[in-house]
Formats: structure tokens, C-alpha cells, sequence
């Protein structure tokens, strides 16, 4: 691609990326259906480590970002995009129609005392404890390492592996929400393929 493709894609991604978030926030606010818990006794396992939020927010969109480097052509870069909107409508779907939620004793772990705390709870004042299954994060990260594999080789899958791990410490989602959130990214990158 040409210099100026790049400033392009990279302008349209981080359009891409705040929009997509509204989409986000809107479902948290107007379920379809009553939020639900989906805790399960492993979850109660999974020790709160609040440092995780660095990764859980400072690698997360760096690295979607990067894809936009790894482009070939605008044409590439246009049904990859359109494969994070497939992903952003399945998940939607669920947002919706089954919404799930977080326990509030988990928030009630953060109580400010360090850097990480207080970072994190920042970022649960945007995120609100809906929209937990599937996981968005693990979704997109999925999503994200598999268009970044031709590149990268397997190394790729490490960026979902962390951002899953974030999930759990950090105590933004139930151990189940991950794998589903892993098959919704796989399901959107297959649309793409077929697609592309």
C-alpha cells in the first residue's frame, strides 16, 4: 500500500474502533431480556490480580491497531474491517437477547489502593458489569491474531491468550465467557475468509 493508505486506514480504524463501542455501550443499556449470572465454582478459583488491567487495556487496542501494517491493499483492509463489523453484529445478538453480567462483589474487590485499582476502576466506569458473555475482548483479540497469523506465524495466538487471562484477573468475566468469545472471533474470521 502507499503512505497515504496507511494514514487512511489507520483514521478509519480509530473511527472503527470508538464506533464499534457505542454499539457496545448502547446494549449494555437496553437488554432485551433480565442480565443473568453465569458463575460457576472455578470462577470463585480465579485469584482478583488488578495489575492485568494493563494488559487488559494498554496491549488490547495496540495490537488491533497493528493490523492495519500488515495490510496489502485497501481492498484487504476493507473486508477485514468488515470482518470486526460480522463479529460486533453476532455479538450484539448476544449483548441483547441473553445478557449477562458480572457479580457485583467482584467490583467491590477494587478498592483503589494502587495505580492498577484505580486505573481499573476507570475503566469499569465506561464498562459497565453487562455484556460479559461472550467476551468482546477475547472475541476481538481472537479475531485480531488470526488476520495478524500470516504475518506473525502462531505467535499471534499469544495476544488472545493474554487478553484472556486479563479477563479473568482483572474478574471482567466468567471463565465461560472466554471460549465462547474465542469461537465468535473464529466464526467472523471464517466469514471472511469465505468472503475474501
Amino acid at each position: 500500500m502507499k503512505p497515504i493508505d496507511y494514514v487512511v486506514t489507520l483514521v478509519m480504524s480509530v473511527i472503527l474502533i470508538i464506533g464499534i463501542y457505542q454499539f457496545y455501550f448502547w446494549c449494555q443499556r437496553n437488554h432485551v431480556a433480565r442480565p443473568r449470572e453465569l458463575k460457576m465454582a472455578v470462577d470463585d478459583l480465579i485469584p482478583y490480580r488488578p495489575g492485568w488491567v494493563w494488559v487488559y487495556s494498554c496491549l488490547y487496542y495496540p495490537v488491533i491497531v497493528y493490523i492495519n501494517f500488515v495490510m496489502q491493499s485497501p481492498r484487504q483492509f476493507l473486508h477485514v474491517a468488515m470482518s470486526f463489523v460480522v463479529l460486533l453484529a453476532m455479538q450484539m445478538t448476544f449483548f441483547l437477547l441473553f445478557p449477562v453480567t458480572t457479580p457485583e462483589a467482584w467490583r467491590a474487590n477494587n478498592r483503589r489502593r494502587d495505580r492498577s485499582e484505580r486505573f481499573l476502576a476507570f475503566v469499569q466506569s465506561f464498562d459497565g458489569r453487562a455484556n460479559s458473555f461472550p467476551s468482546m475482548h477475547v472475541s476481538v483479540a481472537t479475531l485480531t491474531a488470526l488476520h495478524l497469523t500470516p504475518n506473525l506465524g502462531t505467535w499471534s495466538l499469544a495476544f488472545p491468550l493474554l487478553i484472556a487471562l486479563s479477563c479473568l484477573f482483572t474478574k471482567q468475566h466468567y471463565l465461560i465467557d472466554l471460549p465462547a468469545g474465542a469461537a465468535l472471533g473464529g466464526a467472523a474470521f471464517w466469514c471472511y475468509q469465505v468472503a475474501y
